[in-house]
């Protein structure tokens, strides 16, 4: 099954969350349109899902302002979490009817995505009954937050590959107490090629989907075909 697959560089998330609702207005225009997968990274921000987690800050609000980070409500499912550099985020837009797949089977196919990942960076990561998302003993090292419109994915999964740790001690990561946060470039205990990271990404989401991605251009989209 072919899709598009849309790299976004490193973009604003308030700019890639529009982007992604145009995507979906898009998918759902026609049974005929093929899913889009959109890769990015993000400048610092904080973004809130819909059980909250302003309480799971354990710095003031004005604090994490002050330093030039905003915190952002989202429709997304889950807690407070975190985006940054060095953090890979694929957000796929992804029609499940057509793709035949229910929620929890959609979940488990991000959750293998990032363990396929991990194994190819020779890190060993699972699945924690605890939260959605990927483990290494009791550290996440990748996160799942989704929203589904009419039927259409968006939002996604975030795999920490290289990213500065310093914004996860400003909080609890999904609201949960005693778990930590690392990456595949701290298990390695080596520098990362966060492109190689990248590439191996497309690699496994092509295996996992069984989708032959085309690459496309946002203006794809935003200007239909």
């Amino acid at each position: 099954m072919k899709a598009y697959l849309i790299d976004l560089g490193k973009m604003n998330y308030g700019d890639a969350h529009s982007f992604q609702q145009q995507c979906v207005q898009w998918r759902l225009q026609g049974d005929d349109r093929p899913d889009v997968f959109l890769i990015t990274e993000h400048p610092p921000v904080f973004t809130l899902g819909k059980r909250g987690g302003r309480g799971s800050l354990t710095v003031a609000e004005n604090f994490v302002k002050s330093r030039g980070v905003d915190i952002v409500q989202t429709e997304r499912g889950g807690d407070i979490t975190y985006h940054g550099p060095g953090q890979l985020v694929i957000y796929p837009i992804v029609h499940l009817r057509r793709s035949k797949l229910s929620v929890k089977n959609y979940v488990d196919m991000l959750e293998e995505v990032m363990i396929s990942c991990a194994a190819d960076s020779g890190i060993v990561a699972g699945r924690d009954e605890r939260n959605r998302g990927i483990w290494v003993g009791n550290n996440k090292i990748g996160s799942i937050g989704i929203r589904v419109r009419h039927g259409v994915t968006f939002h996604g999964l975030a795999l920490n590959v290289t990213l500065d740790f310093e914004h996860f001690s400003w909080i609890q990561p999904c609201g949960l107490n005693g778990v930590g946060v690392t990456s595949i470039e701290r298990e390695a205990g080596k520098p990362i090629d966060f492109s190689l990271v990248k590439k191996n990404a497309v690699s496994q989401l092509s295996i996992i989907f069984n989708r032959q991605f085309i690459n496309a251009e946002k203006s794809l989209v935003v200007g239909g075909e």
